[in-house]
């Protein structure tokens, strides 16, 4: 672990004050995806370029990281964070007052770039503050905030939008980010911290250039590249695919959303007993699976309450092997997890802004069922492979 492990907060309070992070900015991710047809009859624009607001945050989230990284292993995770979630809460509240759709689109890309110090920098904390042993489960039920976060965003999002507009609900997302700024300030006691210095590009390089060399963060850096542009890609869609068929509109779509973090939840309520049953590999393949048969039933085009349901299997398939993918990449540069978690990062969202445009195009040309089957196809695949890949013996980068 970290030099600061020494002075490290007890972890139940880490948990907590990292919770309030990880809420704000999936909070402020999600929160926009219901609401895909409105923002575009407000602008007179198409729903497939207004589901892009999701590429808008998710793009810069994944180029910010490895500057984020770096900076934040030298400068001290919580200050880069503190940051990031004041920049969160400037750019969201300016996304409520953006007088037009281009407006509105750079605000996003400031908000996505700032929410990048939130969960990469919490994730590379617990990896130097919790022993190995307990890190997957440290992890899991910090995951539970990130998923409130995801949950109360979609449903809130599609569920007040017809009283306060979609204006009204970034506006909140703004109020959250800056309160969870206000917890990551002040929640940490004032000896916790480790002394600043100052960042080295050099040293950066070095460390990139090390942990691409170590094949089994090659593969954790693609396995979850994958798994974004194969799970997250329908997700901004949905609501144009249930007002299309006349299966809902902004309420339904956000319901069915909701489904996701539900299925999350059941994961950080099961993990410890998952862990000890199932262990890496099975984990991932059974993640694998679970997550195919959802989005192939997302792809029979049903009613919203049967693509809810199957939202929430794949929320239960995808923590199953997302987390077992974040506690991995903790341990593959304990000298600098900062930097290890940051290019994870940068892979997985890299893959969530290309998601929206590749699944949105296989829509078009291949129609909703197969677009979805070569999604399940392909998360199927990537869960066998990962899990014989990942159970060769490990290797740390030399950092």
């Amino acid at each position: 672990m970290s030099s600061g492990s020494a002075t490290a907060d007890p972890i139940p309070r880490l948990i907590v004050i990292l919770a309030c992070a990880g809420f704000g900015s999936t909070f402020a991710l999600r929160s926009f995806e219901p609401l895909v047809g409105v923002i575009a009859r407000d602008f007179g624009s198409d729903p497939h370029r207004v589901a892009l607001l999701s590429t808008a945050f998710a793009l810069p989230y994944a180029l910010i990281q490895p500057i984020l990284g770096p900076v934040g292993d030298a400068l001290g995770k919580e200050r880069v964070m503190t940051a990031c979630l004041a920049v969160l809460g400037l750019a969201l509240a300016l996304c409520a007052v953006a007088p037009d759709l281009p407006s509105l689109f750079a605000m996003r890309v400031v908000a996505g770039a700032a929410a990048g110090g939130c969960i990469p920098l919490s994730l590379a904390l617990l990896g130097d503050r919790v022993p190995m042993a307990g890190r997957q489960v440290a992890i899991g039920r910090y995951l539970v905030a990130v998923i409130l976060g995801q949950l109360s965003g979609s449903t809130f999002a599609g569920l007040i939008e017809g009283a306060i507009g979609w204006r009204g609900v970034a506006g909140v997302t703004a109020a959250v980010a800056g309160f969870a700024c206000a917890a990551v300030a002040f929640g940490f006691p004032s000896g916790s911290r480790a002394p600043a210095r100052r960042p080295a590009i050099g040293a950066a390089i070095t460390t990139y250039r090390s942990l691409l060399a170590n094949p089994r963060a090659r593969v954790l850096f693609g396995a979850v590249f994958i798994e974004a542009i194969a799970i997250f890609g329908v997700f901004p869609h949905l609501a144009p695919l249930l007002e299309g068929r006349g299966a809902g509109g902004p309420r339904e779509a956000g319901l069915a959303l909701a489904g996701f973090a539900v299925g999350g939840l059941i994961y950080a309520a099961l993990v410890g007993v998952m862990v000890r049953l199932l262990g890496m590999a099975r984990m991932l393949i059974a993640g694998g699976a679970i997550c195919a048969v959802a989005l192939g039933t997302i792809g029979l085009a049903g009613s919203w309450q049967a693509d809810c349901a199957a939202l929430t299997m794949l929320g239960l398939g995808f923590y199953m092997m997302h987390n077992t993918y974040q506690t991995q990449v903790t341990e593959v540069a304990p000298k600098a997890r900062g930097s290890a978690v940051s290019l994870h990062a940068f892979s997985y969202f890299g893959g969530q802004a290309l998601s929206v445009a590749i699944v949105g195009e296989g829509l078009l040309v291949l129609g909703q069922f197969w677009a979805l089957a070569a999604c399940a196809a392909t998360i199927l695949a990537l869960g066998l492979a990962s899990a014989a890949l990942l159970s060769r013996p490990a290797r740390n980068a030399s950092v």
